[in-house]
């Protein structure tokens, strides 16, 4: 299994997504989205191109996302489940022991204005 890299932007994104989660539906669906951001990590960490995983080569070489809403099920907690994950992760296998997670994006955003062009090249 991979160990995964969070960009700057990423962790920016991944604090407002909790703390926006949390304003609206509260702490409970807060831990829910955390569980459902963590599972779709350990996702891609185990298999950066599982079946879930979507090619993004108009964003450069390598790169994928992956839709928060392929990990639903696996992040079912006793205190319930994220029932519409709007979230997808952009990241690019760095080498076979790192994944590089570059930005946490709503799935409404328009990617290429969201996107630096350089994306991916660092």
């Amino acid at each position: 299994m991979a160990s995964f890299r969070l960009s700057a932007a990423a962790e920016a994104d991944i604090v407002s997504v909790l703390a926006w989660s949390e304003s609206q539906f509260g702490d409970r669906a807060r831990r829910r989205y955390e569980r459902l951001l963590a599972t779709a990590l350990r996702t891609i960490g185990a298999d950066p191109e599982c079946v879930e995983s979507v090619p993004r080569p108009e964003l450069g070489q390598g790169i994928r996302s992956y839709h928060l809403l392929h990990s639903r099920e696996r992040a079912r907690t006793d205190e319930g489940i994220v029932r519409r994950p709007r979230h997808f992760l952009l990241y690019r296998a760095i080498n076979p022991d790192v994944v590089g997670i570059g930005r946490v994006l709503h799935d409404a955003m328009d990617l290429m204005q969201n996107v630096p062009p350089d994306f991916g090249d660092e």
